[in-house]
């Protein structure tokens, strides 16, 4: 579903009448395109441990058979065994709310690289190259305004609660709280059950509208990428990375199954070595993004060198004011 926006993208630069609203429109198709692939295979380390995890003690589900089922995740994000079971206390704040069994702690990079796609797939910044006004004026919006405008930005900021909210459910333990499960359980009186369900939902809001405001952070803290680094991004760095998470869980677990230790074992060696994984990774992106910068960088410096270089002294002594 989140595919067909490039659908619109093209059609409104199409229909500008616009060479470069056109343009801006093709280069939306290109980036949605392009991020749409590490987007899905970010996901498919979640499955893994869903169908990990099915028919053990403590899990629904059919043993080694994921799900895709958004219910069935959230509930893949509860532990059946917290401190104080039994203690009313204990379990009004932890049945259904077991934050050690969210999956964001087994696969944080995957959280990661997934919110990063979002931030391309909704042309949000620093991916926000098809309205980049020093280059394409306006991008696609070019010809557009009032109402039009909108419903363009309407739509960019409803695609990002939507990237927001699949984030909070499939990583965060969605509607995951203290009292949900425990005022929600059958038996209890109809004023608690609803007391229960709105907690529900005031959790999920609050977490949807926190990586909203992370969406909004970013925007005025990141410079714009340029082309070729948005898209060697994509293909170079993420889709690769990607891949490699999805292997190294499969080897993960073969090793760990294979040795007669428990899936705790394996839920926690993964988690440890997905966030080893997530620092070398945030440093290897920094590296890249200043090496591919002085590589840009290098023809206009040296340039200026040699501009410099054939200025006689005192011109020099001139333009430095005099120092």
């Amino acid at each position: 579903m989140s595919s067909l926006d490039v659908i619109g993208v093209i059609m409104a630069g199409w229909g500008s009448n616009n060479k470069y609203s056109l343009i801006g429109g093709l280069r939306a198709a290109a980036q949605m395109i392009s991020y749409e692939l590490p987007l899905m295979l970010a996901l498919v380390g979640v499955v893994m441990l869903t169908s990990v995890l099915a028919g053990t003690p403590g899990y629904s589900g059919t043993a080694t058979i994921g799900t895709i089922s958004i219910k069935q995740i959230m509930s893949f994000q509860n532990a059946a065994a917290w401190p104080g079971k039994g203690i009313p206390f204990f379990d009004f704040v932890f049945m259904g709310n077991t934050p050690w069994a969210w999956f964001f702690l087994v696969q944080p990079l995957m959280l990661l690289i997934y919110y990063t796609c979002g931030l391309a797939e909704t042309n949000r910044s620093p991916f926000d190259l098809p309205e980049a006004e020093s280059e394409l004026v306006a991008g696609y919006l070019t010809e557009y305004s009032g109402i039009r405008w909108g419903l363009f930005f309407l739509g960019e900021y409803g695609n990002m609660t939507i990237v927001s909210a699949i984030a909070t459910t499939l990583f965060l333990g969605g509607w995951a709280g203290p009292g949900v499960a425990y005022l929600t359980q059958s038996g209890m009186a109809a004023g608690w059950v609803i007391l229960g369900n709105l907690l529900g939902i005031a959790y999920f809001i609050a977490k949807v509208y926190l990586l909203c405001c992370v969406f909004i952070w970013i925007r005025g803290t990141l410079p714009r990428l340029r082309g070729d680094q948005l898209m060697q991004y994509a293909w170079l760095i993420l889709i690769p990375v990607t891949l490699g998470n999805i292997l190294l869980t499969g080897l993960i677990y073969l090793a760990v199954s294979s040795l007669g230790l428990s899936n705790l074992v394996f839920l926690i060696v993964a988690g440890v070595i997905n966030w080893a994984l997530l620092f070398g990774f945030i440093r290897l992106v920094s590296r890249v993004t200043v090496a591919s910068t002085r590589h840009a960088q290098a023809p206009a410096l040296r340039a200026v060198a040699q501009r410099r270089a054939a200025q006689l002294p005192e011109q020099i002594e001139a333009a430095g004011g005099g120092k």
